[in-house]
Formats: structure tokens, sequence, C-alpha cells
């Protein structure tokens, strides 16, 4: 029996305001947000409110048999709180019902994974925190940035204590194959892989509303009988979209949200399941393994990470960033550390894209590419004398790395002193006083006497 695996990636990058050279030294604030909130809210009101009601609606219309997994960044989490604390609760009401599943993601929606192991398995852990916290799961299957993949990567991803992993089924990596089907990792065996079915996700995300798209009206019915009409022995449908194409990309105007209301009862009519993508890894056995020597996502038409590391911008600033990253880790200064979160975001190098944004657009706050490229460099280069600041002149990499060390070695006899005191902490019973008869009491008064 089919089933479907349908999967929304969260995310709302914090954006930088306009800072320009002179700024750098005097103003440490990068931030517009204004510009923040007016977006998370904006973005709330047309698809994260409504379409969180309609899916908690088809949950409970369909008596738990109609499931749904979200891949939330934390940057995105924390403008929630801040700004549209509402839609946060509407999460946790969809994780009471036991048919939404929380996926891992870096912390900071950052590429990471690509360059720094250390501060991906950091923010790894990080997300998994916040998702616990918040929504009360422990994440089990890991969506990468982007779903960005590679055999480089899922040793890692296994190693955090993840059992599955969601991709891109890109066309140069599955070649003849299905992405119907679950595979698993050549570098990391016991790592099983979801592969997006690309047709079905760019049918709904990008065609649902085209007029010139020889299939249009894309209607549930329709859309089930393609499903349908896959190979019988085709196991799963993974359908990995963005969130915001509900309400957002494709507006309310053009039927998204009827068409997804009406997909669960046809499909359901066609013996068609839904499920998470743990149940997906847990009840299907991967049929092949998957070798991806170099990184694939689910960006542009090619598949790969050139979206954000694909021309001399954008490499320069990811190096500049990677550079400091060894002292950053030293560094306790929250106000610091926050800033380096947002700073990692995979948005502020997208918008450098000279591929994808070669002049305005209404996806990128800036002109074009290199006026991306100097705004960041310039808050780069202000946060660059910060974290230096923290530490004495002229200290070289190799006394940082030395640094780094004692303090990691700090760390670790606190913790072992603190598990110690806690032991010692725990009361034990009192013994008994030792209580004199009063034979006793006159004998040792007649001795005081004779004394």
């Amino acid at each position: 029996m089919k089933t479907i695996c349908l999967a929304f990636q969260v995310h709302q990058p914090i954006r930088l305001k306009r800072y320009r050279f002179f700024d750098i030294g005097s103003d440490h604030y990068y931030y517009d947000d204004f510009a923040n909130e007016d977006l998370i809210r904006g973005v709330a009101e047309r698809t994260y409110l409504p379409a969180n009601a309609m899916l908690l609606d088809l949950i409970k219309e369909f008596k738990g048999k109609f499931k749904v997994a979200f891949s939330i960044s934390g940057l995105a989490l924390e403008q929630m709180e801040i700004y549209v604390p509402e839609v946060i609760e509407q999460f946790k009401e969809l994780a009471q019902t036991g048919c939404v599943e929380f996926l891992g993601d870096t912390y900071d929606h950052s590429l990471a994974s690509l360059n720094d192991p250390e501060e991906f398995e950091s923010q790894v852990k990080a997300h998994a925190e916040k998702i616990e916290l918040l929504f009360g799961q422990k994440p089990k299957i890991f969506s990468n940035t982007e779903l960005i993949y590679s055999d480089d990567i899922a040793p890692q991803v296994l190693a955090l204590g993840y059992k599955a992993m969601l991709m891109e089924g890109a066309k140069h990596v599955l070649g003849w194959r299905s992405p119907n089907y679950l595979y698993n990792s050549a570098s990391a065996p016991k790592l099983r892989l979801l592969t997006r079915n690309r047709k079905f996700c760019d049918d709904i995300s990008y065609r649902f509303s085209s007029y010139d798209w020889n299939e249009y009206p894309l209607v549930a019915d329709k859309f089930v009988r393609w499903i349908v009409d896959t190979p019988k022995e085709e196991q799963v449908i993974n359908l990995f979209l963005n969130y915001d194409v509900l309400g957002s990309l494709q507006p309310a105007a053009t039927g998204i949200f009827d068409f997804f209301k009406a997909v669960p009862r046809f499909a359901l009519a066609q013996g068609i399941s839904f499920s998470t993508p743990s149940e997906v890894a847990s009840r299907l056995k991967p049929v092949q393994e998957l070798i991806v020597p170099y990184p694939c996502s689910w960006a542009s038409s090619d598949k790969d990470i050139s979206a954000w590391l694909g021309n001399v911008l954008q490499n320069e600033a990811a190096e500049k960033l990677l550079e400091i990253a060894e002292t950053v880790r030293l560094v306790t200064n929250r106000r610091i550390l926050q800033d380096w979160n947002n700073l990692q975001a995979a948005d502020h190098f997208h918008y450098m894209s000279t591929k994808t944004f070669p002049g305005p657009s209404v996806f990128s706050p800036y002109d074009n590419a290199y006026d991306a490229f100097n705004n960041y460099m310039n808050v780069l280069s202000d946060f660059i004398d910060r974290v230096h600041g923290e530490f004495p002149e002229g200290l070289e990499n190799e006394e940082l790395n030395s640094l780094l060390t004692l303090i990691q070695n700090q760390e670790k006899t606190i913790q072992k002193l603190e598990g110690k005191i806690a032991k010692n902490k725990v009361l034990k019973p009192l013994a008994p006083k030792k209580t004199t008869s009063p034979k006793q009491t006159g004998k040792s008064k007649a001795k005081q006497a004779a004394g």
C-alpha cells in the first residue's frame, strides 16, 4: 500500500539593516527590527495561522489518519516567540495530536554541515533541545538546511543519533531510479534516506497557479490519480515543501488551501495512507544505497549548493565567517554569540547569488547581489572587530587553541565537582541518640561523689 509522507520546512531569516562602511566600529546593532516584525507577522497571517488551523481540522476530521511533519529553524521559532506567540501555541496543539512530527535541523538554518563539523554538531544539538523544550518531542529524523546532503554529511548526522534524513530526489543522484522508495546512505549504511519527489512537489509549489501549464488547474482528485498511477511496487511519495507555499507563494485566492483540504479525502478513499518520516523509516526497507560524493540540495534547477556558494562573492563571505569560528567558540559574551547565530543563516549568502538575484527581487531585500555582499561584509567586519576585542591583542591561533583546551578542561572539572557536590547533598539518616538508664545515672553520680 502506498503512503504519502508530507513534510514542511518553516524558516524566516533575521534580516540585516542597511549597514554602511562608516557604521563599522560605532554601531553594533545589525538588524532591521521593523522589517523582521512586519515579515513574520505577514507570513503568519497569510500562512502559519490559517495553515495550522487547517491541518488541525484535517487531523480531527480523519481521526488521526492524516499525518504531517515540520522542520522549523531555531531563528524562525525565536521570531515567533517574540512577535507571533499564537503560532507557537498552534504548533503545540498540533504536537499534542500525536499525528505531527518535528524534525531535526540546524538551529540557524546555516551551511555549517559543509565546512564546520564542530559548529554543525553544536547547532543540531541546540535545535533538538529547542524542539523538545517547546513541543515535547526529541527529533529522530533530520532535515538539513535546504535539504543539503552528501556522503560527508551522513556520518555526522548518524553520529548525532538520527536514524534517517530527508534529501532531494535529484536526477543526477538517482539516475534511472525512482524517488518513491526508501534508500540508505553509502557512507553511513544505518542512515535511511527519504528522497523528495521533485515533480509532484514542483507541481504544487510552482505550477499550481500557472495558467500556462498544460495541466492547469491542479485539483485534488487529479493529483491523487497521478499518485495512484505510479508503479504499484513504489512505496512512498515524499512531499517535502516550503510552508510558505500555503498562502504566500501560492496565495489563498489560487485555491491552494482547498486543494490541501481535499487531498486526504481522495487519497484515503484510494487506499493511500499518510505517514510521518519516522514511520516510513521504521516500516519500510531500503532498496539500495545512494552514493552522493558532492553536496546536493533542493535549490534551483541544478540541485546543488551553487545558490549559496556559487560565486566569488559568496565564497569570500563564507571564508571570512569560517575564519572567525574558532575564536567565537572561546567567547562567552551572549550578545556576540547571538549575532554569530544570526550571521550564519544561509539566506545571507543566497542574496549574494548572481544567478538567482541578478537584479531586484521580492525574495531579496537588496537591489542586487553586490549590495547584499557589501552590506553583509560591513556587518561582518564590525563583528570580527568585536570578537577580537574580547581577547588580548596579538593572541595567535595556537594560543587561542591552547586557551580553548584549557577552558574545556575547566568545564569538565567543574561538571565533575558539581556531580560530587550533588551526591554529598543527599541526606543520610541520622544515627539515634544514646540514652542512659536510671541505674547508669545513679552509678555515674556515685562515681562523681567518690571522686
